[in-house]
């Protein structure tokens, strides 16, 4: 813990040497996907697991909007929500839960199957499932710090998107969604970072903050956890009935 309170760029590299040593860039499954080593049906798990947190996400976006009192704040979160929600008066410019149907259709899923969310791994729900209440039981400054991995997803949606069209071609029909959060996660990134330098008065504070986004890694993590000790290795998905089967190849 650190007894001084850090300066901009002094928090900026801690939470960089944090995302750096947590993130989930460097997690087993990403690193097959990344380098073609994937099978179709270990790419339909991972979107259709994945739906279920982007599913969310605006939902944990207005858990975060009714835990401010200042207008100025709730008017630049509410951005989030309309850009995964959509705007409805714009049919032709779908929001990012849209795109990522489309992605999922891509890897030859049914929208039915994605929508229902009943297919999903017990661990992804669980996982999921504890980012809404992080937000919920947080403070203002410690949900919004949650969201602080949009530091680091640039970079990695621009790997992905690269490694998708080199070794998944059949996926690029479903790619909109990472072109879109190449501009929108840096805009979202900038705003929480500032709002919680602004906030995390204290050498105390802001070790709630690097705290934070500690916890929203693990999530991340364990989520990735689930996909890869089911699909992956050893291989062994959870009895549950009606639990996503690949067919066989």
């Amino acid at each position: 813990m650190s007894s001084a309170l850090l300066g901009k760029a002094e928090l900026r590299q801690r939470l960089q040497e944090t995302g750096e040593a947590l993130y989930h860039h460097k997690h087993p499954f990403h690193l097959r996907m990344h380098a073609g080593e994937l099978t179709r049906g270990q790419m339909q798990a991972w979107a259709l697991n994945r739906f279920y947190y982007q599913s969310v996400i605006p939902i944990k976006d207005a858990i975060i909007l009714s835990k401010s009192g200042d207008p100025a704040f709730r008017r630049s979160w509410r951005k989030r929500i309309v850009d995964h929600d959509g705007d409805g008066n714009q049919p032709n410019s779908p929001g990012g839960i849209e795109k990522w149907i489309q992605l999922a259709e891509a890897t030859g899923l049914s929208r039915d199957l994605v929508l229902r969310g009943k297919a999903i791994l017990p661990g992804v729900r669980y996982a999921v499932d504890s980012y809404i209440d992080l937000v919920t039981r947080g403070t203002l400054l410690e949900a919004v710090s949650s969201s602080l991995t949009e530091l680091f997803s640039g970079n990695l949606i621009a790997l992905r998107m690269d490694a998708l069209r080199k070794y998944y071609p059949w996926l690029v029909p479903g790619l909109a969604y990472f072109q879109g959060r190449l501009t929108q996660a840096p805009e979202d990134a900038a705003f929480a970072f500032n709002y919680a330098f602004e906030h995390a008065t204290t050498p105390e504070l802001q070790e709630v903050v690097v705290a934070c986004l500690r916890k929203k890694c693990a999530l991340l993590w364990a989520q990735l956890d689930a996909l890869y000790y089911s699909y992956v290795e050893p291989g062994h998905i959870p009895p549950q009935p009606g639990i996503f089967q690949p067919e066989v190849a």
